[in-house]
């Protein structure tokens, strides 16, 4: 459905953002590691509360909420998947940032999720859990890596993906329930986006 020029009316009860899709289709020059204390761990068949706790503390600010609506077969049947792989980035013996690459799809990776927590911004620990992105992604047969951010993503996403090598290739509207006002997420996470019942 194309949107009319000029504002459109957004429902109570639902946010709405601009998705930016972006791909690479080579490897690129990663910069060196910024120096800190982290490591990656790849977590084999996830529990399925270790995952959501860290999920939502990855992500709760920037009001990720879809694999905190699955059930647990639901969840279960994407992460556990041969061709998925789990990464936790740990800081301090604790896991701080989530890194999910999806591998299904011939000759393609798509980074699911990226993102470490709120102690970790501007660290330097998200350069870091990228070059690993990067790494794993292309040290399979792959001939695209692809990823999607939005604006209700940390407000520095977009360019840092840009730097990191990734183009952007799509534009869309994405209108979808509060997960706020359904009790998913707390009502005091990301008060930049007023709810609006």
């Amino acid at each position: 459905m194309l949107l009319p020029d000029g504002y459109s009316d957004v429902s109570p009860g639902k946010i709405a953002a601009v998705v930016t899709h972006l791909e690479m289709t080579e490897r690129p020059a990663s910069p060196p590691d910024p120096s800190g204390q982290w490591t990656l761990r790849r977590v084999e068949a996830p529990d399925l509360a270790w995952y959501r706790d860290l999920y939502r503390r990855v992500g709760e600010n920037w009001l990720w909420s879809s694999r905190l609506c699955m059930s647990d077969t639901e969840l279960a049947a994407i992460i556990h998947a041969p061709r998925v792989e789990v990464y936790a980035l740990v800081h301090d013996g604790r896991d701080e940032g989530l890194l999910e690459l999806d591998f299904r799809e011939p000759r393609q990776c798509e980074l699911v999720f990226f993102g470490v927590t709120a102690k970790l911004i501007g660290s330097g620990a998200g350069r870091f859990l990228m070059n690993r992105a990067l790494e794993r992604a292309w040290s399979q047969p792959i001939s695209r890596l692809w990823v999607h951010t939005c604006t209700l993503d940390h407000p520095k996403a977009l360019a840092f993906y840009q730097r990191a090598g990734f183009c952007p290739f799509r534009r869309q509207v994405e209108i979808s329930d509060d997960p706020r006002l359904d009790g998913t997420l707390s009502r005091h996470v990301a008060s930049r986006v007023p709810v609006i019942e």
